[in-house]
């Protein structure tokens, strides 16, 4: 699962470290669906962080009033259409398994409004299976691959794929990291200057 993956890069690194947000970082969550999950993981780990899930204002409805409660008060809710809406300002955006759904051109306008959102020194972790470079396998993923090429627009990538959209929406210093789970993560970063 996302949180499991999550919970093996917290393992492997640290807050302040390319790894893990700096302390009191404002973090965007946009996941598909969203239970919330994800955020209250997110906010036990790095108790010193605030989480802001971005979604469709239905599901944030529904995520608002059935899995995060009033103790959880780290987590926010934006609602909105990430194509069409102004996304908050945030040190660190996380998107779990959205890339995948969309084209290269759309993830690049995506990430490109992500980017220009982004904090100057900020990052963006994407969460996706990645395939191997030769995209051999892994035959999970392939699967994956093939259901979204059926049910969506989109496609399962390579750390080399992921890191040309990322770099085509401006991010820099690109990093990605297996994670011995489904989903690995891909790391970009917005210049402290920018």
């Amino acid at each position: 699962s996302t949180q499991d993956t999550l919970e093996r890069l917290h393992l492997q690194s640290g807050p302040g470290t390319p790894w893990g947000p700096a302390g009191g970082a404002v973090i965007i969550s946009v996941c598909p669906g969203c239970t919330g999950a994800l955020a209250k993981h997110f906010t036990s780990a790095y108790p010193e962080c605030n989480v802001t899930i971005f979604d469709l204002p239905k599901v944030a409805c529904t995520a608002r009033q059935h899995f995060v409660n009033e103790a959880d008060q780290r987590i926010r809710f934006h609602e909105g259409d990430f194509f069409k809406d102004p996304l908050p300002a945030a040190d660190l955006y996380m998107l779990a398994r959205i890339l995948h759904d969309w084209t290269d051109e759309r993830c690049i306008e995506l990430l490109s409004r992500i980017y220009k959102a982004c904090k100057p020194g900020g990052s963006v972790l994407l969460v996706e299976a990645l395939l191997n470079e030769d995209g051999s396998g892994p035959l999970t993923v392939q699967l994956y691959s093939l259901n979204m090429l059926v049910q969506a627009e989109g496609r399962e990538r390579t750390a080399a794929q992921y890191t040309t959209l990322l770099a085509g929406a401006g991010f820099t210093n690109i990093q990605h990291r297996l994670t011995g789970r489904l989903y690995d993560v891909v790391l970009g970063h917005k210049d402290e200057a920018k």
